[in-house]
């Protein structure tokens, strides 16, 4: 009866070691191994498809690229968009003609509404984030954005690579008193008439705008953090058409022109046209001023009660031909020493998404060591980061801006 039980217990190892076996072969199978990743991402060529509106970001993502093919052997084709959308319409168009696999997108600078599309229809491959070494040192306690989308949870779909977060820039030297919310604007406009504007709301920052003042406005700024509805949209956002109607006359060129980009912005403030202007950049006056892009004049305005800040992420889409080379690249650009020179001013001037605790002391120092001016605004002075609203009502706000504009 022993050698019987004793059979049986033997027989049930076996089971547990075989089963145990099989499901690490699994793993194995599903994650053979950082190194295993980097031993087939090299000599692999990885099409990075990134917004190209910003000089400073796009010699970063050329800094990345030299970086990568030197330590890693991945070379990186910098795909330079006007639009995310370029890129999604682009995977879509993929899917819908069977190309499931050898796709022309490898890595894609996305968030928001982009990435709640792609991650609804099942266009993107992971989750990969946890697999990334660098992953580890990502802040995924104390910010919120690092780990949700526009309210749309990441579940390691995204790496997160820098943070922003709604400032004003003011010149000093005609700008007064500026405003420090977005019902203050409204006076100040008043009382300097052409002075300001914003980006076309087609554009995510003009949007952003609009996006802020309802934060500000709203009954109740809870309601945007799920999605707008046909019988929702136009009670909640009333408040925020009537304090644009009130603004809108008062904007540069009356409100009858806008520019085309964050950067075409700038540079209207740049040539004296404006002395106030929104920014989704908080080092954008101490970068741009250190440039000559502004003057030198320029300071960070931060605003009172907290401003929309997001987390940029990198993904990549399901049907990638260079899936290990994307994930080198993204883990690289999570590497301290990628974040810090991104948080450099005399860089990009973009806030890490690292949690700088987490790091050994010699990376701390990466960060200790970067350059503060005056225009650069502190952690405390920049206060909290509101969490973005749902993807949808930025597509709401969108297009009801431009059937207001058209009439």
């Amino acid at each position: 009866m022993r050698v019987r039980t004793a059979i049986a217990a033997l027989v049930a190892c076996a089971a547990t070691l075989i089963a145990s076996v099989a499901s690490g072969q699994g793993a194995a199978q599903q994650d053979a191994g950082w190194s295993d990743v980097r031993a087939k991402a090299r000599g692999q060529t990885v099409y990075f498809n990134a917004w190209a509106g910003d000089e400073r970001t796009n010699a970063f993502i050329q800094w990345v690229a030299g970086e990568c093919l030197r330590r890693f052997g991945v070379r990186v084709v910098h795909v330079r968009l006007k639009d995310t959308a370029e890129a999604v319409a682009r995977i879509v168009a993929e899917k819908a003609a069977g190309r499931d696999s050898g796709g022309s997108v490898d890595l894609v600078w996305i968030n928001g509404a982009n990435f709640l599309a792609l991650k609804e229809h099942a266009l993107l491959y992971g989750p990969f984030a946890p697999r990334l070494p660098n992953y580890r040192y990502v802040d995924t306690t104390h910010v919120r954005s690092n780990v949700v989308d526009f309210t749309v949870p990441v579940d390691g779909y995204e790496a997160p690579w820098r943070r922003a977060q709604i400032v004003f820039v003011a010149d000093a030297a005609r700008a007064g008193d500026p405003p420090r919310s977005m019902r203050a604007l409204l006076d100040w406009a008043r009382h300097h008439p052409g002075r300001t504007t914003h980006p076309v709301v087609q554009n995510f920052l003009g949007a952003t705008f609009l996006k802020q003042a309802l934060y500000e406005l709203a009954a109740d700024p809870s309601r945007l953090q799920v999605p707008a509805t046909d019988a929702d949209f136009d009670t909640v956002a009333a408040p925020l058409w009537a304090w644009y109607d009130a603004l809108r006359p008062y904007l540069w060129r009356h409100g009858e022109q806008f520019p085309a980009s964050g950067p075409a912005q700038r540079q209207l403030m740049n040539d004296g046209e404006l002395d106030l202007m929104i920014s989704f950049n908080t080092a954008e006056a101490a970068v741009d001023a250190g440039a000559g892009l502004l003057p030198d004049t320029a300071r960070t305005v931060a605003l009172t009660g907290g401003s929309i800040g997001n987390t940029s992420f990198v993904a990549i889409p399901y049907n990638a031909a260079h899936k290990e080379g994307a994930m080198v690249v993204a883990d690289f650009l999570l590497a301290p020493e990628a974040q810090a020179r991104a948080q450099d001013i005399r860089q990009t001037g973009s806030y890490t998404v690292l949690d700088i605790a987490k790091l050994a002391p010699a990376d701390r120092r990466r960060f200790d060591d970067l350059p503060r001016p005056p225009a650069l605004p502190s952690n405390a002075e920049l206060g909290s980061a509101l969490p973005e609203p749902h993807p949808s009502w930025m597509t709401r706000i969108a297009a009801e801006w431009e059937r207001r504009s058209v009439r």
